[in-house]
Formats: structure tokens, C-alpha cells, sequence
């Protein structure tokens, strides 16, 4: 049986420090000065003999390199290590320096826009959230928006903008992350949007953008569940369905940055009508907007009615609860189309763990024991370990830290390139 484990609103009770544990096994790996770095931002504070048995190096490289990152201001000494006798000073420990760099992480989405602005150690110094104004986007109205947004965190941080060195951010959608270029979102009222561009132009500060499945997967890589696992799919459930993936330790793309779209692959010929504008895809079985339909049905509403989507979903599992058929009818089937789309995850990737996440975890027919033996019964695992399954109901401030992660990587490379220098 699959193993299933419930955890709502939380943030890993983990080890100290931010950033994945694990060394990746390829070999084109970092550079050993970033190696070095991120090992003593993963751990929080690392003595330089740790550093050289995590690493692999000597002692007297372990000295040279992390006299050159303390000579350029991003790593620095303290005394926090015990004592392993009663005599002599304490040990000396390395850790980041928090107030080297500064980044601004946001989510954009349907409902509500998100900030967080962390340091370079990864600490929150300050969040915000505001109401999205209905409508779709132009992408004039959403840099508006974004500089709303941005204001509202940097005020209660204390900082300006000219102290921000890069903004992440994260959205549904198509999105290439290498051009930073939107390709197609449900936000937008045109495709091929290049944001990267127009954002620089606005607020001269540079910007990583990336779909915002993506950025929870980095959210979980760096600060929850994926810290000390190296390979793990996530997959969301909310106004769309998203995929992100690590493998060793890594965000995979795909070829053109823009893959693992588990919502668009296809469960049904001829299905029925997805938001993409193509027919049969698993969102349109699974999303807010899909099982509201179904809702207006079983719940005799006017399908064209001001109620949100939300609030038709929740009349539903109410209902559903209560024992009205139609609305568990509904469910079970958007937990069977569900249970397609993991088993096609498994079989193809064959993860270690996979993360269910996202508002609509809150309805428990879409994790059910039934639709995890679905998903069981899909998938050819005769003779082997069966797939750890977790389901992680984050709130939305959980997706902007992620988007701090996509800001930090950049920056770490920028900042790194210096210390080289």
C-alpha cells in the first residue's frame, strides 16, 4: 500500500539553514567556492573541518576558500559551536552573511498576490499579500500590480528597491523560464509576453520568472520535505493542475524550460473543455474551474452566477459530506482522473516521494485510500518499493518563498562570479 501522510500549513521542522542538503552526482558540478558556500548555507553554520569532509577537500582549501568568501563579504566567523571538552575557546563556525543580498519572492495567481523578502541566509525579513483585481491581465496591468505588491513588502521591511538584488517570481502558466517570457497564462490576455524585459525596464532590477509549480517544487527543495531527498515530484491542485520535478538535487525543466505540463497531457479524446482551449486535458477534470461546473449541476445553481469558484466547491464538499451522492459523485470521479495522472508520474519518473499540494487538499476525496489504490493498481510496481506519498496543504505565502529560492540561486551565481573575481 502506498504510504500517505497528512500535513497541513507547516514548514519543515528540519535542520537549520536553507538550500538542499544533498550534493548532486553529476560531474559537472559547481565550482568549488560555491560548493563551499552552499554548504554552510544548507547546514546554517558549518565548521571549516565540515566543510572539508561534506566536500572532499583538504584542509588548506577549505582555508583558502573560505578566506575568499569572507574577504568578499558573503560568508563571515562566529562562535557557535559546542565545545567538545570543557577547555580552550569555543569552536569557530562560518555563516552566511544575511545582509550581503536581498531578494523579493512573488506569487501571482487567480485570487491573491504574494511577497516575501528574504536575505541571502534565506531568512523572512518581511511578507504581503493583496486581492487580485478581477479580469485578465495586461501586461502593463500586471507590473502595476507587481509594483503595488513590491511596495508593500519593502515598507514593512524597512528597504528600498535600489537594495533588492533580484526578484523571483512565480505564475500559472506556460512560462520559459531561460527568456523569461510568457508563453501562455489564464492571468494574461495575450501570449508571448516578454515580462523579463518589460519588468527591468520598469524597475531596473533583475527578475527570474518561472511557472509557479515550479517555485513551491524549489519551496520544498530548499526549505521543506525535498531538502534531504533527491528525487521528488510535486503536483498542485488549485484553479489549474501543475507538475514540478527534481531529480538529483535538481528543478528539471525540460529541453526548452518549459516541460512537465501534468494539467495539458491528456486523459480523455475529445474531453471536455480545458482553459488552454484544447479538449480532454486532466485539468479539465480535476481544477477549481472544472469541478465548479459540475457543482452548478448537482447543486441546481446557475452555472453563470457571480459565486466564486471557491465557494461553489465548498457548498459541494459540504454537501458531499453530508451525503448528498451527486456532489460524492463528483468527487470520486475527479479523484479517479487523479489517480491516472500520478500513476503516469510514477511510471515514468519513478520518484522517490510525491508531494500533493495546494488549496484544493483540503478536500480529502482526492487523497482518499481509494484513489491512492487507484493509483496503485495503474502502475506496473510489482517488486518494487511503492511511492511515498505526502499531502502538504501550504497556504500561498509558501509559493513566494519558493520564488525567493528561483531569486537566490541567480544571485548566489552573481555573487559567487564576484568572489571569483
Amino acid at each position: 500500500m502506498y504510504d500517505v501522510s497528512l500535513e497541513q500549513n507547516r514548514e519543515s521542522a528540519g535542520p537549520a539553514g536553507c538550500g538542499p542538503l544533498l550534493a548532486t552526482d553529476t560531474p559537472d558540478g559547481k565550482p568549488l567556492r560555491q560548493q563551499v558556500f552552499e554548504h554552510v548555507r544548507a547546514t546554517g553554520r558549518a565548521a571549516r573541518t565540515d566543510v572539508t569532509r561534506a566536500i572532499g577537500i583538504s584542509a588548506g582549501s577549505a582555508t583558502t576558500l573560505t578566506a575568499d568568501l569572507i574577504g568578499a563579504g558573503l560568508l563571515r566567523e562566529v562562535e557557535g559551536l559546542p565545545r567538545e571538552t570543557g577547555r580552550g575557546r569555543p569552536p569557530v563556525a562560518l555563516e552566511v552573511v544575511p545582509e550581503a543580498r536581498h531578494v523579493i519572492g512573488l506569487k501571482l495567481s487567480d485570487e491573491t498576490h504574494s511577497a516575501v523578502l528574504t536575505d541571502f541566509a534565506g531568512g523572512i525579513l518581511a511578507d504581503a499579500t493583496l486581492p487580485t483585481p478581477p479580469g485578465r491581465k495586461t501586461l502593463d496591468g500586471l507590473l502595476e500590480e507587481i509594483d503595488t505588491l513590491m511596495d508593500l513588502v519593502l515598507k514593512e521591511a524597512g528597504k528600498e528597491l535600489s537594495e533588492i538584488s533580484a526578484v523571483g517570481i512565480g505564475m500559472s502558466g506556460i512560462i520559459d523560464h531561460h527568456t523569461g517570457t510568457i508563453s501562455w497564462s489564464p492571468l494574461m490576455t495575450t501570449p508571448d509576453l516578454d515580462l523579463r524585459h518589460a519588468f527591468v525596464a520598469r524597475f531596473g532590477v533583475p527578475v527570474h520568472v518561472d511557472n509557479d509549480t515550479n517555485v513551491l517544487s524549489l519551496a520544498e527543495l530548499w526549505f521543506g520535505a525535498g531538502r534531504s531527498i533527491p528525487d521528488f515530484a510535486v503536483v498542485t491542485i488549485e484553479n489549474g493542475v501543475g507538475m514540478g520535478l527534481v531529480l538529483d538535487n535538481r528543478l528539471f525543466r525540460g529541453a526548452r524550460g518549459m516541460g512537465l505540463e501534468l494539467g495539458h497531457t491528456k486523459v480523455q479524446l475529445d474531453g471536455a473543455l480545458c482553459r488552454c482551449g484544447q479538449r480532454g486535458c486532466l485539468e479539465a477534470y480535476l481544477a477549481d474551474y472544472a469541478l465548479a461546473r459540475e457543482a452548478a449541476t448537482a447543486l441546481h445553481r446557475n452555472p453563470r452566477s457571480p459565486q466564486s469558484p471557491t465557494a461553489m466547491l465548498d457548498a459541494l464538499f459540504a454537501q458531499a459530506k453530508s451525503g448528498n451522492e451527486a456532489a460524492r459523485t463528483i468527487f470520486r470521479r475527479a479523484g479517479r482522473y487523479l489517480s491516472v495522472g500520478l500513476s503516469n508520474v510514477i511510471q515514468l519518473f519513478d520518484p522517490g516521494l510525491i508531494i500533493l499540494s495546494g488549496e484544493r487538499m483540503e478536500y480529502d476525496y482526492l487523497y482518499s485510500k481509494e484513489v491512492l489504490a487507484e493509483m496503485q493498481k495503474l502502475t506496473l510496481s510489482d517488486g518494487r518499493t511503492p511511492c511515498k506519498v505526502e499531502v502538504h496543504a501550504w497556504g500561498g505565502m509558501i509559493w513566494a518563498r519558493g520564488a525567493t529560492a528561483l531569486a537566490l540561486e541567480a544571485v548566489t551565481d552573481a555573487a559567487l562570479g564576484e568572489a571569483r573575481a
